[in-house]
């Protein structure tokens, strides 16, 4: 574990710089543990791939004594039980219409749309952290055969609940937006809601299991949103 000051209120702990679960979950035992704390001085917690960015009060806490507080809640947690993972299950349409590069996409690997579709909803995906735009989830687990490196030049509008692939992750558009992942498929889920009490649908750390839907069953439950 290194513990690097990355602003004058902000501290970064870095686990390692690899996309693992074991990595993610030595980060999240620490999130954990530090929200439980309820310590007013510690501002906000970003959860990464192998890190984790405090932000702090400088006006009531320095980098030496949040340095502190940090090695001794790694000590707490190396003996509480590692936390459990939240499990949501996501639908997802492969119409053509939605998947945008979904048969560029088929053929280079190889494969049908059919089977390049079935293929992307096998795995159990884990949230490794959320950025970009509010609630837009990276997701890691992507098979390898379906790896495929972003677009050369982004859309100036994809819509939400885009599924896209960049590099070895998936992820989903919450909002409208411009961007360069390549756009397999769309989920009729809301993601993202600035009004609810919990805003965004995933979380770090959650488990998404994806199931494939016809165009008719995404256009009943888009009318269920």
């Amino acid at each position: 574990m290194r513990i690097i000051p990355a602003s004058d209120s902000s501290l970064l702990v870095e686990f390692g710089n690899a996309i693992s679960p074991q990595l993610h979950g030595r980060v999240m035992t620490l999130f954990l543990a530090l929200e439980e704390r309820h310590d007013p001085r510690i501002r906000n917690l970003h959860p990464g791939y192998g890190s984790l960015l405090i932000d702090f009060d400088p006006l009531q806490l320095s980098h030496e004594e949040l340095a502190s507080i940090l090695e001794q809640a790694v000590a707490d947690a190396n003996d509480r039980p590692y936390f459990v993972a939240r499990m949501v299950t996501l639908p997802v349409c492969y119409d053509p219409e939605f998947g945008l590069d979904l048969l560029e996409l088929a053929q280079s690997a190889n494969l049908t749309v059919e089977q390049f579709a079935s293929q992307h909803s096998l795995p159990l995906y884990r949230v490794y952290f959320l950025g970009f735009s509010p609630g837009f989830a990276y997701l890691g687990g992507l098979p390898e055969p379906l790896h495929a490196p972003r677009l050369a030049t982004p859309r100036p509008r994809v819509a939400a609940g885009s599924v896209g692939i960049a590099g070895s992750q998936t992820g989903i558009y919450p909002v409208d937006s411009p961007g360069g992942w390549r756009i397999i498929g769309r989920t009729p889920m809301r993601l993202f809601s600035p009004g609810a009490t919990q805003p965004t649908l995933l979380h770090p750390s959650d488990l998404v299991r994806i199931f494939p839907i016809d165009r008719a069953t995404f256009e009943e439950m888009s009318r269920e949103q």
